[in-house]
């Protein structure tokens, strides 16, 4: 996925737990920023959301949209967009890498998010890439909460 924005966080949690967090779209209005609504419309052949409608509303992005996804492992999960009013483009993923437990601490999760949103409004590539760096760390920060309240 070619000129996308990344960043990664450490979760207090084995990968399955964290994989089961994102793929629970039911309990995103619970913890991700501005996600209002989320509603799986379809399902790959193994039972896993393949198509998810969302409601989004975090200033200054109000929309409506369809995300397809692709769970190319246990540890790894991708997504485009399908159709949108706002957006015109969205590609992003999360992947999942088992921390070596170093004494102690119990088990950790890295996690990479990546994401490119292209808009119908035009933005400076500048700003575009702050606004996915904002959404990518609300993301990962609510992830993160969610998963190690939820133990």
């Amino acid at each position: 996925m070619a000129d996308q924005t990344r960043s990664d966080i450490t979760i207090e949690a084995e990968p399955p737990e964290v994989m089961a967090v994102i793929a629970d779209f039911a309990a995103y209005p619970s913890w991700a920023t501005g996600v209002q609504q989320a509603e799986v419309l379809a399902l790959t052949a193994d039972g896993r959301p393949e198509q998810v409608r969302f409601v989004l509303d975090a200033a200054p992005i109000k929309d409506e949209y369809v995300l397809e996804y692709s769970w190319e492992s246990d540890t790894a999960v991708s997504w485009t967009l399908v159709r949108g009013k706002v957006l015109k483009g969205l590609t992003g993923a999360y992947e999942l890498d088992r921390l070596i437990d170093t004494g102690g601490a119990g088990p950790a999760t890295n996690v990479t998010y990546r994401l490119a949103v292209d808009i119908a409004i035009p933005m400076i590539g500048m700003l575009r890439r702050k606004a996915e760096k904002v959404i990518i760390d609300a993301a990962l920060r609510g992830l993160k909460q969610r998963v190690e309240g939820t133990r």
